[in-house]
């Protein structure tokens, strides 16, 4: 297996620290309001790396944080006028959902930021002892910047070239720093904000030390794999790294995976753009196992442009898994289980394990989902040809096994429940068939309207009316 490698910038062979074993931390997002399909990107992808890998046999340690004290979960407390502990639990319960709704799963544990303060408050006096960081007179912690060597080794930035490019830092608010690059390890508060008791001052932390102190936490002073998105490698990660490993005095993870950009009608997604959509919203027009699908048809490393178009695309795609595997299950209903699986069925199912052969080297080549979808829709058109009413159960079961396990390593759900049996849906056509002739045309919109709620897709053909299972 190889990842590419965002400190090396290249692939390497993945060797996790420990035989059998991955600690994985992941950048979780800021609660303050619902997430954005800009979260659900890495929340999917980095979901599907840890399924691929357990899927490989690893036993993954998965850490996910929520980041619950921030200065937007401030602002919008004070707008409401409740603690800021109400927000962010709010939006921690609502991240929650929309996760179940994408199958994201949970972590193996979720830290929240304001429950890690002591031990914050333990690595930031390490980095003073140190001397990696020093105390402003108002009681600011900054961290050294220049007291790590290997600063911006993960970034490729230059100190000095940071610095030419922000003189403005030098004359706006940088007085107290001993240099204009320094970061905020912990701050003074402000009036109306939550803060807890240190040896500095009453105060709360910077956002870059929670990661690094939950990471050490529940994982260790050195992990296997660090994600996030791109906008997360400078300064975020890169701070990670420089107070982590100055702490520790040991390298802070061996791969560093970053997602790129989700863009919106090819432009970037923002508020003032009015392209700015949360998961909850995109709920409400499609099946988050929808945007699931849509998200992992590019590789995570390339940008992905959102789009109706393309939603309708992914929608289209994952209805042909879907009904491969019910047409399948239709299928066993009329077999005898136990039937004897022919000769040449066997020699099929063996020809159908080169498509997870060919899926397992597209994950392998550093995750690359677009690859691997492409190998379970071959798997599908090939079912779809070999298989009729003559099949064997034995045939049929091994062949949709095959189907939902790739599909269950995507984290895509294509063994659907059936809440209505087929006979159920034949009498409403029928009902619907009768209300046509008689000309009770709002009647039968109705029953059609009710089969769709169900995710019964009605079609008006030459040989009748047919229906499929769709969203």
């Amino acid at each position: 297996m190889k990842i590419y490698n965002t400190l090396t910038r290249k692939k390497e062979d993945f060797v996790p620290l420990n035989p059998g074993q991955v600690k994985m931390y992941v950048c979780g997002p800021t609660v303050y309001n619902f997430i954005h399909i800009g979260n659900a990107r890495p929340l999917i992808v980095f979901d599907t790396v840890r399924r691929y890998l357990e899927s490989r046999g690893y036993e993954v340690i998965y850490v996910c944080n929520f980041t619950d004290v921030d200065d937007k979960i401030i602002k919008k407390a004070v707008e409401e006028k409740v603690d800021a502990t109400v927000i962010s639990e709010r939006y921690i319960d609502e991240c929650k959902k929309d996760m179940a709704a994408m199958n994201v799963r949970p972590a193996t544990i979720h830290p929240k930021a304001t429950e890690e303060i002591p031990e914050m408050l333990e690595m930031i006096k390490s980095l003073i002892d140190k001397n990696h960081a020093y105390v402003a007179a108002d009681g600011t912690v900054y961290f050294r910047t220049r007291s790590f060597k290997e600063y911006g080794k993960l970034s490729r930035k230059n100190l000095d070239d940071l610095r030419a490019g922000n003189r403005s830092l030098q004359v706006t608010g940088a007085e107290q720093k001993d240099d204009p690059l320094d970061f905020v390890l912990w701050k003074p508060k402000k009036d109306g904000e939550p803060y807890w008791e240190s040896a500095w001052c009453n105060g709360r932390p910077g956002w870059h030390i929670e990661c690094s102190v939950m990471s050490k936490k529940y994982l260790g002073d050195e992990i296997d794999i660090h994600t996030g998105g791109i906008d997360l490698i400078f300064p975020h990660h890169e701070n990670e790294i420089a107070q982590s490993e100055a702490a520790n005095g040991k390298p802070f993870a061996r791969y560093w995976l970053h997602n790129a950009f989700l863009n919106i009608e090819s432009k970037k997604m923002s508020k003032s753009e009015g392209n700015f959509f949360t998961v909850r919203e995109i709920s409400e027009k499609y099946d988050l196992q929808i945007l699931r699908f849509f998200i992992l048809s590019a590789h995570y490393r390339s940008p992905l442009n959102f789009s109706a178009e393309l939603m309708e695309a992914a929608r289209n795609g994952l209805e042909r898994i879907i009904n491969c595997v019910a047409n399948l299950n239709h299928l066993t209903k009329g077999c005898q289980v136990g039937g004897t699986i022919t000769e040449n069925e066997k020699m099929q199912i063996e020809q159908a394990k080169v498509f997870t052969t060919k899926f397992e080297e597209a994950m392998d080549d550093d995750f690359n989902t677009a690859d691997a979808i492409s190998f379970i829709f071959e798997l599908v058109k090939f079912a779809n040809s070999i298989v009729n009413e003559d099949s064997t159960f034995e045939f049929l079961a091994a062949l949709k096994k095959q189907i939902v396990l790739l599909s269950d390593i995507c984290g895509l759900i294509v063994d659907k429940k059936e809440d209505i049996l087929d006979e159920e849906i034949e009498a409403l056509i029928a009902q619907r068939q009768s209300a046509r002739k008689e000309k009770n045309f709002d009647r039968a919109d109705e029953i059609r309207d009710e089969l769709l709620n169900k995710g019964i897709i009605l079609e008006d053909t030459r040989e009748g009316v047919k229906y499929k299972r769709g969203f």
